[in-house]
């Protein structure tokens, strides 16, 4: 093709035909200049295919990730809520002075109310892998992206507020791991000691009553009484509602 061409313009230089060359040679650049521009348009496409195809699968990563994330919130409520209620409900048995409370029943209250750790901890692999990648411009929604780049500030924010409520249990704890009280009774009365430790129950179980009638304990258990309601007031249902609308964005921008 390049060798016909050249051909052309030899015969048109031949037989001087100098203005017919020089409409030739223009002719030509604009064929070049058009080929090049096809060829720039079709790369620019499956530039932008690809990245479309890139974002899709990052969408879709995300949307299991953050539907995971959603589901282990759920639960933390569900347990933070258990935690606190429970101690809400031992300090109105311990305020009751018709009638002395079972020592099963309060050691089945202390265990739901003081047993389980709480804190979040979501699904952050992919989104991790795209920041620190630099890749999170192939989100085109540009109010999706500021979610997932305010996301980490929102989680710390809230480990925060978990430091608290954890110190606030470790607190009780303490108090319920010294010398005026029994963890072992309450292992016992909750069947932790057989079922778990695999260990014998104490044949004359050491009562906490007297603990938890002291100024010192009610203190503290309302201190993580407020600390667990705050947490899920302030942060835990935000954070529902804050993935509520990312999982919302991300289904808007997905075609698959």
């Amino acid at each position: 093709m390049l060798k016909f061409f050249r051909n052309i313009r030899r015969n048109l230089l031949t037989e001087h035909r100098f203005g017919k060359y020089m409409l030739y040679a223009v002719g030509e650049i604009v064929l070049v200049v058009i080929g090049i521009l096809i060829a720039l348009s079709i790369n620019n496409a499956n530039e932008r295919r690809s990245i479309r195809e890139k974002e899709q699968t990052y969408l879709k990563g995300l949307e299991s990730e953050f539907e995971a994330s959603k589901l282990k919130l759920q639960t933390l409520i569900e347990v933070n809520r258990r935690s606190y209620e429970s101690a809400k409900t031992l300090l109105v048995l311990l305020e009751d002075t018709t009638q002395t409370p079972q020592e099963a029943r309060i050691s089945k209250l202390l265990y739901d109310a003081f047993a389980f750790e709480i804190a979040y901890n979501p699904n952050n692999s992919l989104l991790d892998e795209i920041i620190n990648s630099g890749s999170l411009n192939v989100i085109s929604n540009d109010e999706l992206r500021l979610h997932l780049t305010s996301w980490e500030s929102v989680l710390e924010t809230l480990r925060i507020q978990e430091a608290d409520l954890r110190q606030q249990r470790e607190s009780v704890r303490q108090l319920l791991g010294s010398e005026q009280g029994s963890i072992r009774t309450i292992f016992d009365q909750t069947d932790v000691t057989a079922t778990y430790l695999k260990m014998p129950s104490e044949k004359e179980p050491f009562s906490n009553l007297p603990l938890l009638q002291s100024r010192l304990f009610e203190n503290k258990a309302y201190s993580f009484i407020l600390t667990g309601i705050s947490a899920e007031s302030s942060h835990y249902l935000p954070l529902l509602t804050e993935l509520d609308i990312l999982l919302a964005l991300i289904a808007s921008e997905r075609t698959d």
